[in-house]
């Protein structure tokens, strides 16, 4: 599902310097960090890197879809939080790929209803809609 460019209502813009191993900034200055290869990857892990903003952005994103789904269900997610695991590995074609695995916590309702309201905030988080397809995602209540 793609959206036309009349419907965005924001747009963010960051600039990378050096892949993987030097800095990247957002254009208002909110954002700049070192970005270097972890060192499982053969890096210094010295600053941050392109899997750690991803699962940031994922997690944030994620929980915020949570809560529209949740206020649509009048579900009490006061409490919760999401963590996002992204791992970075080989493809059998020689590049790269990624997986994520979505873990809520929502001490306010059940198993069974924190799963549900899971399933629902896949469907309307930007970042579930913009890897739906490309990359496995899992979810899991904590």
């Amino acid at each position: 599902m793609s959206i036309q460019s009349v419907d965005v209502k924001y747009t963010a813009v960051a600039t990378a310097e050096n892949g993987r191993d030097g800095r990247v900034a957002t254009d208002d200055g909110k954002l700049d960090v070192v970005v270097n290869p972890p060192k499982e990857m053969g890096g210094s892990g010295a600053g941050t890197n392109p899997e750690q903003l991803f699962a940031a952005g994922y997690s944030a994103c994620f929980q915020g879809a949570l809560g529209v789904v949740a206020r649509k269900e009048n579900a009490d997610i006061s409490g919760s939080t999401v963590t996002a695991k992204v791992g970075i590995g080989s493809t059998p074609s020689g590049g790269f790929g990624l997986t994520v695995a979505l873990e809520a916590n929502i001490p306010n309702v059940d198993k069974a209803k924190a799963k549900e309201l899971l399933e629902k905030a896949h469907e309307v988080c930007p970042y579930s809609n913009a890897t739906r397809g490309n990359i496995e995602v899992t979810l899991d209540v904590a």
